[in-house]
Parts: C-alpha cells; sequence; structure tokens
C-alpha cells in the first residue's frame, strides 16, 4: 500500500475507532458504572474517616478502662492502709480524704466510660454499614460489567479488527509522517488528513491557486501540506483529475 494510501486509510480508522468509542461510552452500563465508580470513591474517603474514628474511640475506651483499674487499685489500696489499727487520727483522716478523692475522680471516669462506649459502638456500626455498602457497590459493578461485554460484544470484536488493521497501516508509514499525522489527528480533532480533488482540498473546501497547484505539482510528492488549513493533503491521483 502506497504511503499516501495508508494516510487516509489510517484516518478511516481512526474515525471508526472513535465513533466506536463513543458508543461504548455512551451504553447505559457504561453510565452506570461511572456512577458506581464515583459512589465508591465517596464513600471510600468517609469510610477511612470513620475507621480513622473508630480507632481512636477504641484507643479512648482502653485507656478510660485502664484508668478505672488503676483507681480502683489506689482505692483498694488506700482502705487497707486505712483498716490497720496502728493508723492515728490525722493519718485516717488523710486517707478518707484520698478515698473521697479517688471516689469523685473513679465516678468521672466511669460516667465518661460509658459515653465513650457508646461513640465506639456507633463507629463500629457505621464502619459495619459503609462496608456492607461497598460490598453491595462492587456485586453491583460486577453485574453492569458482565451486562456490559454482553451488550458491546459485536462492538469490541470490530474494535479489535479494526485495531489489528491499524497496525498493519501503519507499518506502511514512515517515522516522520506518522508523527505528522499525529500531531494533526491530535490538533484537527482526528480530521487530520485530506485528499487534492482536482484543485480543491476535500476538507477544508478552499481551492488552489494555479500557482500553488503548480507548486505542488512540480514536487511531486504524494503528501504534502495544505497551505490553507495545514492539514496534511494527499496530492497523489490529484493529477488525474485536472484537465
Amino acid at each position: 500500500m502506497k504511503e499516501s494510501q495508508a494516510l487516509l486509510r489510517l484516518q478511516e480508522i481512526d474515525l471508526q475507532l472513535l465513533r466506536l468509542k463513543r458508543q461504548l461510552s455512551a451504553m447505559p452500563q457504561q453510565k452506570k458504572l461511572q456512577a458506581i465508580a464515583q459512589a465508591k470513591r465517596k464513600l471510600q474517603g468517609e469510610l477511612a474517616s470513620i475507621v480513622g474514628q473508630r480507632k481512636d474511640s477504641e484507643m479512648d475506651v482502653e485507656d478510660s478502662e485502664a484508668a478505672h483499674d488503676k483507681f480502683v487499685v489506689l482505692m483498694d489500696e488506700v482502705k487497707a492502709q486505712a483498716a490497720e489499727r496502728q493508723a492515728d487520727y490525722r493519718q485516717l483522716t488523710d486517707l478518707e480524704a484520698q478515698l473521697t478523692s479517688l471516689a469523685k475522680r473513679l465516678e468521672k471516669i466511669e460516667f465518661t466510660h460509658g459515653e465513650k462506649v457508646e461513640l465506639r459502638d456507633r463507629l463500629r456500626k457505621a464502619e459495619r454499614n459503609a462496608r456492607g455498602v461497598m460490598a453491595r457497590l462492587d456485586e453491583e459493578a460486577a453485574s453492569q460489567q458482565e451486562a456490559f461485554e454482553r451488550a458491546s460484544a459485536d462492538l469490541m470484536a470490530e474494535v479489535r479488527k479494526l485495531a489489528a488493521e491499524r497496525k498493519s497501516v501503519v507499518a506502511d508509514l514512515s517515522g516522520e509522517v506518522l508523527t505528522r499525522y499525529e500531531a494533526a489527528s491530535r490538533r484537527f480533532g482526528g480530521l487530520a488528513v485530506e485528499r487534492l480533488a482536482g484543485n480543491l482540498p476535500s476538507v477544508c473546501r478552499v481551492k488552489l491557486q494555479p500557482s500553488q497547484f503548480s507548486d505542488l505539482r512540480r514536487a511531486g510528492a504524494e503528501v504534502t501540506e495544505c497551505p490553507y488549513c495545514h492539514r496534511m493533503l494527499v496530492f497523489e491521483g490529484a493529477f488525474d483529475e485536472v484537465e
């Protein structure tokens, strides 16, 4: 295949692939998959926050329980000292004051401990619920992906066929021409190449002046550049259409 013919065919293939890609993206399963992915990203952020809070809450409960056990031991020690008959009145008064202080602090710990346990349990439940929702989203995503693959089988087969042909066509192009084509394709949204029919480019439709046409004809290149729109211009075969 001539380079000019390969260039035109490459553009046809790429435009067909672009249309197929749009068709695939517009399928209802794809839209649902996108919505599921968005929901999962949001849920993952929320879950990370819940897990962090749950871990902090569990540490608070553990610290509270440790503090409670510590004060219970201290109270037992003070009670044991107070029970010793050798203690005098002043010592007993001091020990009673210590017991009163320890009892108040223990009461405060027990009061806040209940709130901490309640918060921890709420966070654990929130985490279980979030993980349950994530699992259901994963199941729905798998179901939609399976439905998409079934519904898009013919389109995907055509994509694979065109992709294989594209590799063969690209092999007929020089590296320089392929680089120019890819740059022009990005610039012009896929319409990178036009063919000269007589003295009229097929895309921009601006007639070449006689002097421009003569210059291109003398150059004898199969592929050049349109002087107006600057797309790649396939010149091969144009002479046959001019009287």
